[in-house]
């Protein structure tokens, strides 16, 4: 009988007004994975949808091999399956881990809908069955279009103003509908501003980004917050204008032979290969920080990071086998006590001895565990370097 793999599946959703870059994040995050020279010791990436993975690789050929950037797309809304499939299925660790395939669902939200108004009744209802599709997401990615701010050099508050009124006044016109059964319960709960196209600002880190848009934009990103926090049942549980980050697909250079000639330098990434620890190991210390700071109910907490525990299991290393069904049978109390001491243990495991962890991971070709830590580890790299910008 043939093995079907164990999936445990996370979302993101991608926001961007039109031209901020986010066809080129994609394109660029999935299509290294896809050369012949690309090595990787404890998975594979594989796109679900090969019509998308074609797609996607082809853009990547594109600029590699045509210093030619991809169309811009409009008005659709995509997302994308990507499935890091975890290899030493067959060895003894492979046997007992809980899940084979860590899939991540991208979803791409067209910028245009939040910088124009519907065209017709139909256009509104595809936006708002476009944007329930997302609401599974832990982490939503906000992007500040690097080119338009320095377009805006001085005047950076009109823009990133501008951008907020935007994104803020596109969530009000669905607001109705998405509350039509009462503050929703599964919602993305960490908001990431991340500057888009960051090689045009080869001096700045995280911190001088995120100085610049709180010294100009801080009321217009408490407005934000307001507006989500309106949508959602327990809004303590909530982060915007805490977390910030650095992404650049590529150095794009204009060559001086044309205005429409480029140099595109596909090894000077930024970020990139942080965003399958962020989707991964970010919800998951974020609900341990909340957890310890409010009373969440029950149903939120269950929504929060979903299927936390497993990944904290694979991280801190334990047995998989019973933790379902142990939290099942406990009651409400108990489980979540339980799930909390499950989730520390695995926020709490930094510096030398994560490095440690991950070590001995590899050594006994345990490549679950090995895969998350060596996550968490990139996490903590992406912090120490200032790409990446968390609350403490």
């Amino acid at each position: 009988m043939a093995k079907y793999p164990r999936i445990r599946e996370q979302h993101i959703a991608v926001f961007g007004e039109s031209g901020s870059g986010k066809t080129v994040l994609v394109s660029s995050f999935f299509g290294p994975t896809q050369e012949g020279s690309y090595q990787n010791d404890l998975w594979d990436l594989l796109a679900d949808d090969t019509g998308q993975g074609s797609r996607l690789y082809k853009n990547y050929l594109r600029m590699r091999d045509r210093a030619a950037a991809p169309i811009a797309t409009r008005f659709e809304s995509t997302t994308y399956y990507f499935s890091v499939r975890l290899k030493g299925g067959d060895n003894d660790a492979g046997k007992k881990r809980p899940f084979d395939v860590l899939r991540l669902a991208w979803h791409d939200y067209p910028g245009d809908w939040f910088e124009l108004e519907p065209r017709s009744s139909e256009e509104y209802n595809r936006r708002t069955d476009s944007f329930r599709s997302l609401l599974r997401s832990d982490v939503a990615i906000l992007l500040v279009d690097g080119q338009k701010l320095l377009e805006y050099h001085g005047e950076e508050e009109r823009y990133l103003k501008s951008l907020m009124f935007n994104f803020r006044h596109g969530l009000q016109r669905l607001k109705d509908d998405l509350l039509k059964d009462g503050p929703i319960i599964e919602f993305p709960r960490v908001w990431i501003l991340a500057l888009s196209k960051a090689d045009l600002f080869p001096d700045w880190n995280v911190d001088t980004f995120r100085d610049l848009v709180i010294l100009t934009a801080a009321e217009d990103l408490e407005h934000l917050r307001s507006t989500v926090a309106e949508l959602i049942d327990t809004p303590e549980a909530l982060s915007i204008g805490e977390d910030f980050m650095l992404l650049s697909s590529a150095k794009f250079e204009l060559k001086s032979d044309g205005p429409q000639a480029l140099d595109i330098d596909l090894t000077q990434r930024i970020g990139l290969d942080l965003i399958l620890p962020v989707a991964s190991i970010l919800p998951l210390e974020r609900r341990v920080q909340w957890q310890g700071k409010f009373d969440i109910p029950l149903k939120v907490l269950d929504s929060l990071a979903d299927g936390a525990e497993l990944l904290a299991v694979g991280i801190a290393g334990g047995k998989f086998a019973p933790i379902e069904k142990l939290l099942a049978m406990m009651p409400n109390s108990s489980r979540v006590a339980k799930a909390r001491t499950i989730l520390a243990a695995a926020v709490e495991l930094t510096g030398p001895k994560l490095k440690e962890m991950n070590e001995q991971a590899r050594a006994q070709h345990d490549y679950l565990r090995a895969t998350l830590t060596q996550f968490k580890r990139d996490l903590e790299q992406g912090i120490s370097s200032k790409v990446i910008r968390n609350p403490k």
